[in-house]
């Protein structure tokens, strides 16, 4: 009965020892568990990582935004070769006659530029101090090393600029594209591509790189020619004899000017960093009217006729001795009269430009578009007043 009584009790204290919640049982699980040493950061196994190539990484270090806008444009570079016929004059080979005259002679003589082509059916832009109207042969080499014959499109002195076409039935050429040249901001990137020296043999264009020095710069580099440079864009990129007709591009590898012509402040020593460029924009809007019509037009009819002052007129009609552009005819319909400009009148200033030419004078109107207000200074009897002409109605052949 006794152990009976015994095991009774032995099973009551086991019952309720394993039921009880949080019992040694289950420290001893709990602490087993906990006395497995946890894996440190250093023991982990870490996944192998992608071994780079050190030359592979040095390689796209080297590609930016310069390299990657040569490499679109530079299929579009061209080099120009003309060939001009020049007359000079050479002795006879009689002493006696050779003394009194020279006979006339002409040779070929070649030059060399730059240019680029905008369309796929081989259009080219370039300076008409590059290609005029005086070219006998035009050659235009690409840089892929193929050479093809061109022909003249139409050229305009006054800004010079020249449109060629590639000849032949291909159409399928490199092109590059303009930019809007307005957008253009100081300090940035600019890249002249083009020829100089003609050094284009080996095919490739050469590459000079600078910044945006300033815009809007206006110049008339020879007083003696009728150019005339309207808000050139400046830039430190080296340009240097045969860069002429090329392009000005910026970091997208568009074109942002024309390289037209450098300034070296007096000395003969090349390029000294200040390079000019026709800006985009009127590049565009000259060629699409040489493209067209083979010429450029103004957008308005002045409505009078001038031509330009000499001794012979001072004598003949008893004019004032100044330099300027006689008007000698005045159209009754045209804005010149409404204004009241007249016949006898002197035109001595366009806009704020003093006139030295009949050519001067056209390039200065063609800075007007047709609704604009030009200012004109005169001179009649004596006094000098300014006309406003309102500018209206488009005439072809300037």
């Amino acid at each position: 009965m006794k152990r009976t009584a015994t095991i009774l009790l032995s099973l009551l204290l086991f019952t309720t020892y394993c039921s009880k919640p949080g019992s040694e049982i289950n420290d001893v699980i709990s602490t087993s568990a906990s006395s497995v040493p946890a894996v440190s950061e250093a023991e982990k196994v870490e996944e192998p990582q992608e071994q780079v190539d050190p030359t592979e990484s040095i390689s796209r270090s080297r590609t930016n935004a310069i390299t990657n806008a040569v490499e679109k444009a530079s299929p579009a570079i061209v080099s120009i070769t003309v060939t001009e016929l020049q007359t000079g004059y050479t002795r006879s080979q009689d002493p006696f006659f050779s003394f009194f005259f020279s006979r006339p002679v002409q040779r070929e003589v070649q030059s060399m530029g730059s240019g680029f082509i905008i369309s796929e059916d081989g259009l080219v832009v370039t300076n008409e101090h590059v290609a005029s109207e005086s070219a006998k042969t035009i050659k235009v080499s690409l840089a892929n090393g193929e050479v093809h014959d061109a022909e003249l499109l139409g050229s305009d002195e006054l800004a010079d600029l020249a449109l060629l076409k590639i000849k032949g039935d291909k159409n399928d050429f490199p092109y590059i594209k303009f930019a809007n040249s307005e957008e253009v901001m100081v300090g940035e990137w600019a890249i002249a591509m083009g020829n100089p020296f003609g050094l284009f043999a080996d095919g490739q264009p050469s590459v000079t790189v600078g910044v945006v020095s300033a815009t809007k710069r206006d110049f008339r580099p020879d007083p003696e020619e009728p150019r005339l440079y309207m808000d050139m864009i400046q830039t430190d990129a080296s340009i240097n004899r045969g860069n002429s007709g090329g392009p000005l591009v910026n970091s997208e590898g568009e074109v942002i000017g024309v390289n037209t012509f450098i300034f070296t402040g007096g000395t003969s020593n090349g390029f000294v960093g200040l390079g000019f460029a026709i800006p985009s924009d009127r590049v565009q809007k000259i060629i699409n009217q040489l493209k067209e019509s083979g010429s450029v037009s103004l957008a308005f009819d002045p409505g009078m006729e001038f031509t330009p002052m000499t001794r012979q007129l001072v004598y003949q009609y008893g004019l004032n001795p100044i330099p300027g552009l006689l008007v000698t005819t005045v159209n009754k319909d045209g804005p010149a009269y409404e204004c009241g400009i007249m016949p006898g009148d002197i035109i001595i200033r366009i806009g704020e430009e003093r006139v030295s030419s009949e050519m001067h004078a056209w390039a200065l109107m063609r800075e007007f578009e047709e609704g604009e207000k030009m200012v004109i200074q005169l001179h009649r009897d004596g006094k000098e007043y300014e006309a406003e002409m309102t500018l209206r109605k488009s005439v072809a052949g300037r």
